[in-house]
């Protein structure tokens, strides 16, 4: 599958876009001009037409960090 202009990969769009269209879905007006009444098909357009700003965060935690750092706060109990 080709990768949309502007990402990284496909599951990024996907990501943008669905996060877009639960914005439509809670109220948000579209930012162009579509025939399209699903709300995914217009954020699928809006995020193609540029009109979605969206930033990936520098240096995002793992899992597995968060984890390990919940685990190194936690207070020892003794038993």
């Amino acid at each position: 599958m080709k990768l949309v202009d502007g990402f990284d990969s496909n599951y990024r769009f996907i990501q943008v876009a669905a996060k877009r269209a639960r914005q439509l879905q809670n109220g948000s007006r579209p930012q162009l001009e579509t025939t399209s009444r699903k709300p995914i098909k217009i954020a699928m357009e809006e995020v193609c037409a540029g009109k979605v700003n969206w930033t990936v965060p520098e240096n995002p935690k793992s899992a597995v960090e968060v984890a390990s750092e919940m685990l190194d706060s936690k207070p020892e109990t003794d038993a």
